[in-house]
């Protein structure tokens, strides 16, 4: 795995450049063949939606032939006294033979308009007489189509033909449902404009479906519904009855667009759209193609690809062969470059190559002489500039820190607390003498403590004894060795800023063995902080400090600097709970 990614970093320029151009090169085949199938099955779907709104057009002008005829047979029944007459008027038996004799014969002329329609007449009175010209082809109830809607509708609407669905449930033997189309309208008395019946034209609707069934078929499908959405035909028989709002949202947007055609998702699959809307039915005829049936043989996507993979392998290949001879001379440059790296720059690259390889390392080679010259100096200037300011601000006593301290030892005295002032004076020699005096980098744990304690005592002398502090170390961790004031810090700023909100509190320091690293963690639960992370530490530096410049951020930065990016300073707290400090150090015995 290593020698791939080694192999991988050396060759890098050729991989880029060669994966780069045939990322190019498919993209660009991709893109044409894509843009050549959308314009052509654009193309072939224009024209197909003109082929099929003529189709349409076939399909609306035989319904149209039809509604002709209904409009025709339904004026010769409103014109018939005969009729009028078996409906509206009481008579004897006699005269209800002759009547019905006489209607009869006037209803097989004015079905003749019907005949090649298979289409059947349904006569209410209001006189209760029911009439039907073939009772076995609608073997409805009488009293049950009486409280039908069908009904209701066409009595409500007097003045209009209406075209409705119903559903014929078979008997206890045949449970079979037929569905039929039904053309009502009320019986209306011109003079009195009295309704004195209804008439209902029936109509199968597989029988409907002949209308239009030689166009479906094949990813085809037709759709007759009323404004709706109210599917009343179609040759999926599925939806005959049910409502289809997808069906209205694409006659809205046909109607609105005034587009020949939509391409629209139905039943998981696009389809085109094509609407034809029939002012006499005032109900839409919806024509729904599966558009990859539709372009399935338009073009032979099959050897599209072949032809495209084909020119993309040849372009691959010389891609491949020129890359490599570009890149070539300077990989094997960047190969030793690489391990002269390894072996701590003291191994010269071979000049050798074209012109541009030979002048890169010429300039490696010549490099290398004045890293090794800079590395030395840089080493020597560091350790003296570590040494230097960590001397400095060791002779940085703040003064505020200084009169407050004196100042304290003062008002002891005067108040008469000899034993009080001597402890402070002691911790403050002993505090001096370890800072100051004291000019090694690095420490024992225990005199840092130690040091620590005194900087508490010499506080809770000024300040009183509101904050505790408490220690908890481990006994095999005193005798390692770590940075000097490193402590003190975070224990000052717990005691100077934890705790403005608060009138008493505590302050913890913990020391403990982890893995192979030495933690310390100052713990306090004062005011708190909402954020802080080591990459954001304040930077801390107030009057009252011991020293000046040794603030928290300048802990963590001395310890990065004396051991690396994983050793230093991370900072956690919550507003109102308090805060902790963890420094993280390497073991040092």
């Amino acid at each position: 795995m290593k020698i791939m990614q080694e192999r991988f970093k050396i060759n890098g320029l050729f991989i880029i450049m060669f994966l780069f151009t045939v990322v190019i090169v498919i993209t660009v085949s991709v893109s044409i063949s894509w843009a050549t199938i959308r314009m052509s099955e654009n193309f072939f779907i224009g024209k197909f939606s003109i082929t099929n709104s003529k189709v349409m057009n076939q399909i609306s002008d035989s319904l149209e032939a039809y509604h002709y005829s209904i409009v025709v047979s339904s004026n010769n029944i409103l014109q018939s006294g005969t009729i009028k007459n078996v409906l509206t008027e009481n008579q004897t038996n006699m005269e209800k033979m002759r009547s019905f004799y006489n209607m009869d014969q006037q209803i097989k002329y004015i079905k003749y308009n019907l005949d090649s329609y298979q289409t059947e007449i349904f006569l209410s009175g209001v006189n209760g007489v029911k009439y039907t010209t073939n009772r076995s082809y609608f073997p409805v109830n009488d009293e049950e189509f009486e409280k039908s809607i069908v009904m209701k509708n066409a009595l409500n609407t007097p003045r209009k033909i209406l075209y409705q669905s119903y559903q014929l449930k078979g008997n206890s033997e045949d449970q079979q449902v037929r569905n039929y189309l039904i053309t009502s309208k009320a019986l209306l008395d011109p003079l009195t404009k009295k309704i004195y019946g209804s008439m209902h034209f029936v109509i199968a609707e597989n029988e409907f479906r002949q209308f239009y069934s030689n166009y479906t078929g094949m990813g085809s499908n037709v759709y007759f519904l009323n404004k709706n959405g109210v599917v009343l035909s179609s040759n999926e028989q599925s939806y005959i009855g049910k409502k289809q709002t997808e069906f209205l949202q694409y006659a809205q947007k046909l109607t609105e667009t005034k587009e020949p055609y939509l391409i629209e998702s139905f039943k998981g699959r696009d389809q085109i759209v094509l609407l034809s809307y029939l002012p006499s039915y005032d109900m839409y005829l919806i024509n729904l193609v599966e558009k990859e049936q539709a372009v399935a043989n338009l073009l032979d996507k099959k050897q599209l690809f072949l032809i495209s993979l084909g020119i993309i392998l040849i372009v691959v290949l010389i891609v491949f062969f020129i890359s490599r001879l570009i890149t070539k001379p300077l990989s094997r440059l960047v190969r030793e470059i690489s391990n002269a790296s390894k072996s701590e720059f003291h191994r010269y690259v071979t000049v050798k190559g074209i012109y541009e390889t030979r002048e890169i390392g010429y300039a490696f080679n010549a490099m290398l002489d004045e890293l090794h010259e800079y590395v030395d100096q840089l080493l020597i200037a560091q350790k003296q500039q570590r040494n230097a300011e960590l001397e400095a601000l060791q002779q940085q006593i703040n003064p505020h820190f200084l009169y407050n301290t004196l100042t304290s030892i003062k008002f002891t005295v005067i108040q008469g607390n000899k034993k009080e002032a001597e402890e402070i004076i002691n911790a403050f020699i002993s505090l001096l003498q370890n800072t100051i005096g004291e000019v090694s980098e690095l420490v024992s744990t225990k005199q840092e403590l130690n040091n620590l304690k005194n900087y508490v005592l010499i506080n809770q002398k000024r300040y009183g004894n509101r904050i505790h502090v408490h220690y908890f170390i481990d006994p095999l961790c005193t005798g390692y060795s770590i940075p000097k004031l490193i402590l003190q810090p975070f224990v000052e700023n717990a005691f100077f800023h934890a705790f403005n909100r608060k009138e008493n509190g505590y302050i913890n320091i913990l020391i403990w063995k982890e893995d192979d690293c030495l933690i310390c963690e100052v713990i306090d639960n004062g005011d708190g902080i909402e954020m802080c992370t080591s990459q954001e530490l304040p930077n801390t530096k107030r009057n009252q400090h011991l020293f000046n410049g040794i603030g928290i951020k300048n802990v963590d930065e001395r310890i990065q600097l004396l051991y690396g990016k994983p050793y230093g300073v991370n900072i956690t707290g919550e507003k109102n709970k308090g805060t902790k400090v963890r420094i993280t150090l390497p073991l040092i015995s």
